[in-house]
């Protein structure tokens, strides 16, 4: 078995990325999970608009942060202040960086794959399968810890203004994004991170039962 390296950290880091941003986009583009929060947490109730309304503006909003999509934001029947306008760029240039993330960290993976293949080292697979799961682990933990605690940092890591604290009157777009749908999106963020992390275990086991069995047959 190959020695550990330092540089299955690093390779370990890429694909943290990679199933963290594939994760991230899996998790803006999966309509259906809000579409089942809206009966779930009741948001017709609790924000005092129709299934219709809030559908419509929820799907205005994930086209608006799609990287395809050209113009500005409008929300169907509900008013939008400047402040209000402006975090959805910077939330949608952050959602634009992740796809970039994405690309990057596939291409970085893939190569550092075909390059150990042909090294015929695979034990950057179980360290980077082990190293994947610290920061969903940790995020999961202060999640559950104190998940309101955890949004507020997370605002704060992300954007350099308070724009993100929106006034349900002048942005009445809040009341149909309950803080509990954000924790169910992470949810899916994390889903992805932990499969991501039992599929480079999993082949690893795979890749080295098959060493071991191409070993035993020189004998």
């Amino acid at each position: 078995m190959k020695r550990f390296k330092i540089t299955d950290i690093f390779i370990g880091i890429i694909f943290t990325l990679l199933f963290i941003s594939v994760g991230v986009i899996a998790a803006v583009n999966f309509r259906g999970l809000y579409y089942f929060d809206i009966d779930h947490l009741n948001i017709v109730a609790s924000s005092g608009f129709d299934k219709a309304t809030i559908t419509e503006n929820y799907d205005a909003l994930i086209d608006y942060n799609s990287p395809f999509f050209r113009g500005e934001l409008q929300f169907p029947g509900l008013a939008a202040s400047a402040d209000g306008l402006q975090h959805f760029v910077e939330v949608k240039n952050i959602f634009i960086a992740f796809y970039f993330i994405a690309g990057i960290s596939l291409i970085a993976s893939l190569i550092v794959i075909f390059y150990k293949k042909h090294k015929r080292d695979y034990k950057y697979l179980l360290i980077s399968s082990i190293t994947v799961l610290v920061l969903p682990v940790i995020v999961a933990l202060g999640s559950a810890i104190n998940f309101d605690a955890a949004f507020v940092i997370f605002h704060k890591i992300f954007f350099r203004n308070d724009l993100w604290l929106f006034d349900p009157s002048t942005d009445p777009v809040i009341t149909i994004l309950p803080d509990t749908f954000f924790l169910h999106a992470l949810l899916v963020i994390i889903a992805f991170v932990l499969a991501g992390s039992l599929l480079l275990a999993l082949l690893y086991k795979h890749l080295l039962r098959r060493k071991g069995r191409r070993n035993f047959s020189r004998f």
